[in-house]
C-alpha cells in the first residue's frame, strides 16, 4: 500500500506562538497539541514526538509503549524544569503496515477516516465534556457550547503513568485518513471538513485549505492538519518520503459523530453511541423573520433633502456607536485572556483564565485545567481560605506554581502523624 502524505500546521490568529507540532517519519505520522503557555506547549509537543521518533527509528518497543515512554520524558522535564512546570501535550499517532494502520491516541486531537464519501471519528476525546455526554449529563448540543469543553481528562506529561488508547484499521485503496488538532475541529463542522476532503484531491491542498478555512472561522487556537492517501499504485502529488518533525516556527471541541458499525474499524478509547443522521450544517447567519400575514403594499415616499441629511449623520453615528462598543469588547477579551487565578470548579482545584466574576449573568472566566486535588481539603488550610473567591496569579505559570504548592501542602497535611 503506498501513501501520499500532505501536512500543514499554523499559528492562528489569536495565539502568540504555535505549541503544536506533527511528525512524518515513514512509516509513522503523527500530530500533537502542547498545551502550558507559549514555552511549555512547544516544549510539551516537540519533546513528545522526537522521544516517539527516537524509539521507533531504534526499534525499541511498540507504538503505544513509545507514547508511554514520552509521557514520561515530558512529566519528567515538568518536573525538572519550573519555567514548563505543569506543561503537558496531546498525541494522536498512526503507524501504517501494508493495508493496516495502527492507532495510538491520547487528548482531542483527532483521527478521521473517508471512505466512500463518509467521515468517520475513529478517535474517542479525553475530554470533561465529551465524558458527561457519554454519561448522560449533557447532550451533544449542550456540549458544543460548553463553558468546560476543553478541559482534558488524560494528557502527555500529567502523571507520571498515562493510558495510552490503540487500535487498528484497515484501509483500502482510496481511503483517506486525517490526523488532526482540536484548532481544526473547533472551528471547522465536521461536514465542511468532509466536503474539503472529498473536493481537494490532493492531500497538501487538501490540508492547506482545511487550515485556511480554519483560519477564517476565527482561527482562535493553533491548527494542525496531516493527511494520509492510500493508493495501490505509485505515490501521487502529495506523497512525502524521508522523516521530518515540524515544530513552531512562526481550536470547543465538537462531540464525535459516531462511526458506522463497519468490521474493518476498531475505534480507539470507550464505545461510542450508536450511528446517527449526521446534523446539516447550520447556516451561517440566521434567516430573514417573517410574519404568519403578508404586509400591504405601499408606494415608497419620496424623501426631503433635509431629512436624507439627518439620516445620514444617523448612520454616521451609529457607526461611530458600534466601532466603539466593538473596541471595548475586543479590549475587554484581550485583558481577560491575560488574567489568570486559581479557584474551584466542580468541588476541585482549578486554573481559569479571566477574572473571578460575571457580568450581567456573563462569566468572565473559563477552567483551562482542572486539577484532582479535593477543594475542600486545601480550603481546611488557612492559606488557601480564600480559594472559592479566587487566588489570583501573575500569569499561567505562577497559577501553576500556586497548584503545585497547594498540592503539596495537602498531601504533607494528610501525612499521619509519627
Amino acid at each position: 500500500m503506498n501513501v501520499s502524505v500532505g501536512a500543514a500546521t499554523d499559528i492562528g490568529q489569536v495565539r502568540e506562538g504555535n505549541e503544536d507540532s506533527y511528525l512524518v517519519v515513514e512509516p509513522l505520522y503523527a500530530v500533537a497539541d502542547g498545551m502550558g503557555g507559549h514555552r511549555g506547549g512547544e516544549v510539551a509537543s516537540s519533546l513528545a514526538l522526537e522521544t516517539v521518533q527516537g524509539m521507533f527509528e531504534r526499534r525499541e518497543g511498540s507504538l503505544a509503549e513509545q507514547v508511554a515512554e514520552a509521557n514520561r520524558a515530558v512529566f519528567d522535564r515538568s518536573q525538572n524544569d519550573r519555567k514548563v512546570s505543569g506543561m503537558g501535550t496531546t498525541l494522536t499517532a498512526a503507524q501504517v503496515d501494508g493495508n493496516r494502520v495502527h492507532l495510538v491516541h491520547v487528548g482531542d486531537s483527532r483521527a478521521y477516516l473517508l471512505r466512500g464519501g463518509e467521515l468517520t471519528q475513529v478517535t474517542e476525546d479525553h475530554t470533561l465534556v465529551h465524558r458527561m455526554v457519554m454519561e448522560g449529563e449533557i447532550s451533544e448540543e449542550e456540549a458544543e457550547t460548553h463553558p468546560h469543553r476543553s478541559i482534558l481528562t488524560r494528557a502527555l506529561g500529567v502523571d507520571q503513568n498515562i493510558q495510552v488508547d490503540e487500535g487498528d484499521l484497515e484501509v483500502a485503496p482510496g481511503d483517506r485518513l486525517l490526523l488532526c488538532t482540536d484548532g481544526l475541529t473547533g472551528m471547522v463542522p465536521e461536514g465542511q471538513i468532509r466536503e474539503i476532503l472529498l473536493e481537494s484531491r490532493d492531500p497538501q491542498e487538501a490540508v492547506d485549505k482545511l487550515v485556511k478555512v480554519a483560519n477564517r472561522a476565527g482561527g482562535i487556537d493553533n491548527i494542525t492538519a496531516l493527511i494520509l492517501d492510500f493508493a495501490n499504485d505509485g505515490g501521487g502529488p502529495g506523497a512525502t518520503k524521508g522523516s521530518a518533525i515540524r515544530q513552531p516556527t512562526s481550536e470547543r471541541p465538537i462531540a464525535p459523530a459516531a462511526p458506522s458499525n463497519r468490521s474493518d474499524i476498531t475505534i480507539v478509547g470507550a464505545p461510542i453511541p450508536e450511528p446517527r443522521p449526521e446534523p446539516l450544517v447550520a447556516p451561517t447567519s440566521p434567516p430573514a423573520s417573517r410574519t404568519d400575514r403578508p404586509t400591504s403594499e405601499r408606494r415608497p415616499e419620496r424623501s426631503r433633502p433635509g431629512s436624507r441629511r439627518v439620516g445620514r449623520k444617523v448612520g454616521i453615528w451609529t457607526g461611530v456607536t458600534l466601532a466603539i462598543v466593538a473596541l471595548g469588547v475586543v479590549g475587554l477579551r484581550l485583558y481577560l485572556d491575560t488574567q489568570w487565578y486559581v479557584g474551584v470548579s466542580n468541588g476541585r482545584v482549578a486554573i481559569f483564565r479571566g477574572v473571578p466574576a460575571e457580568v450581567a449573568g456573563l462569566e468572565l472566566h473559563s477552567v483551562v485545567v482542572e486539577t484532582s486535588i479535593p477543594a475542600e481539603q486545601a480550603e481546611t488550610l488557612p492559606l488557601y481560605r480564600q480559594l472559592p473567591d479566587g487566588i489570583t496569579a501573575d500569569d499561567r505559570a505562577g497559577a501553576e506554581a500556586i497548584v503545585e504548592s497547594i498540592r503539596e501542602d495537602v498531601a504533607r497535611f494528610e501525612q499521619p502523624s509519627p
